[in-house]
């Protein structure tokens, strides 16, 4: 058996769910049974609905090669571990499978914009679609608890990285453009009192005008939102009540609301907004709003210059450090429980160039490691004023990959290969335990040898 890539295959199946939300709704004329593990059964079209899926999400770009054996192989490894995992007694709660599938079901009608929306493309109630992922979604979660039971010792130590780097060929050493790593503090000016008085009224008269009749509330949020997430959409959001990441003012001025209903002007961290309640069904709703950040004057604009810069002066003075002042004074949600850093595409601190704001990269183009910037004024990803000053931990040179620079990446690699083997070394000794089955149009799949060898064996007893 190729295990080689089996982290990544174990991953595939596990990526299959959604496609149970469209495969449960059209009745299968005839399928075949085209694997078997212990008493868990393959369908033909479990492979089928998989790939369906990618081709229906746009991704058939992102399908593996031979994607009937690749989805097979994924699943006759989830099959095996969710057996293993019921004979060790680790257990799914009730509790932690229904989180998990709340979050689905959440991502689904954000996906497909509303609950009716997601019911009518699936032809199905939300109660129903739930409980239809509840089995494959409780095996996913076994197998996923058995496969960390099974690796949770397995660690890495340097000489292993050294010879797993000095296995590579030197021409296929990874080639990285400069890197940085930077932190900021983000302070937002707050707009006087007369300015918020104002887009206040600006928000009750759109409130009295869709009240009234003369305007739609989506319309309005399309023209005058500053909300760019939602603005397109006519201001609409799916929300949960118990979802920590929303701002509390707003959730709690949303669930107060009765379908149909508009909120009076409430403040939250963004600005300041009006709420329609379109629909709900217990937690979950369905809202649209309308966001008007209040303009920010030159004055307050100085004042927050003025503040963030005595805030760089402690900490240049070593009154207080740069990462504990990250978590007292930065008003950036998105940084702040992150040290303040700027975070890469797979959450790495080190990003590039390129993915930086224009002004963050002006701001370090003189700066050395260690370096703390003047406080500059820029705008964030929503349109607002805002000050900060940045933090330039390190910065690398564009490089051919090495031990010094790149340990700790270097050191990932080799820690899953080290897990890819753990793995491998497991299923060949514990996939003899098992009857297992396997049609005979599959045997020339690459991957699944060691799966057909104890088919055969199985079945010459």
């Amino acid at each position: 058996m190729n295990m080689k890539k089996n982290l990544v295959i174990v991953c595939a199946a596990f990526m299959t769910l959604p496609c149970l939300l469209f495969a449960q709704g059209q009745k299968v004329v005839a399928d075949k049974i085209i694997a078997q593990v212990g008493d868990r059964i393959i369908l033909k079209s479990d492979i089928d609905n998989a790939i369906a899926d990618y081709k229906r999400q746009d991704m058939e770009s992102q399908l593996p090669p031979n994607p009937e054996c690749s989805f097979l192989q994924g699943q006759l490894i989830q099959k095996t571990l969710v057996i293993q995992a019921e004979k060790d007694s680790l257990v799914v709660e009730d509790d932690e499978l229904e989180a998990l599938l709340d979050n689905r079901i959440r991502f689904f009608i954000n996906q497909y914009g509303s609950q009716d929306m997601l019911e009518q493309i699936a032809g199905r109630t939300v109660y129903e679609i739930k409980e239809d992922l509840r089995q494959p979604f409780k095996e996913k979660t076994l197998a996923e608890k058995m496969q960390n039971k099974i690796l949770e010792n397995v660690k890495i130590t340097p000489n292993e990285v050294k010879e797993y780097f000095e296995k590579i060929p030197k021409d296929s050493l990874f080639f990285y453009e400069s890197e940085v790593e930077v932190s900021q503090i983000v302070m937002y000016p707050k707009a006087n009192k007369d300015v918020e008085d104002f887009v206040t009224a600006q928000l009750l008269d759109m409130k009295r005008q869709v009240e009234s009749g003369q305007k739609k509330f989506d319309a309005l949020a399309k023209l005058y939102s500053d909300d760019p997430g939602s603005k397109d959409n006519g201001g609409q959001y799916s929300v949960n009540r118990n979802d920590k990441s929303w701002d509390p003012a707003f959730l709690s001025a949303a669930f107060k609301l009765k379908e149909g209903q508009i909120s009076p002007v409430i403040k939250s961290k963004f600005g300041l907004h009006i709420i329609q309640m379109v629909s709900r069904a217990g937690d979950d709703a369905v809202v649209r709003h309308i966001l008007k950040i209040p303009p920010v004057t030159d004055a307050e604009v100085k004042i927050g210059l003025a503040k963030i810069d005595s805030i760089r002066t402690q900490i240049v003075n070593g009154v207080i450090s740069f990462p504990a002042a990250v978590n007292k004074f930065s008003d950036d949600e998105n940084s702040k429980f992150s040290g303040g850093f700027f975070l890469s595409r797979d959450g790495s601190t080190y990003v590039t160039i390129d993915q930086l704001d224009k002004d963050a990269v002006v701001a370090l183009k003189n700066l050395k490691p260690g370096d703390i910037s003047t406080p500059q004024t820029y705008s964030d990803e929503r349109g607002r004023k805002a000050v900060r000053i940045l933090f330039l931990k390190t910065r690398s040179e564009p490089h051919r990959e090495n031990l010094k620079d790149d340990y700790n990446k270097v050191a990932q690699r080799a820690l899953e290969l080290k897990k890819n083997m753990v793995l491998e070394k497991w299923f060949k000794e514990h996939i003899p335990n098992y009857y297992i089955n396997i049609d005979k149009n599959y045997e020339s799949c690459e991957g699944i040898t060691e799966w057909l060898n104890v088919a055969k064996a199985t079945s010459s007893k």
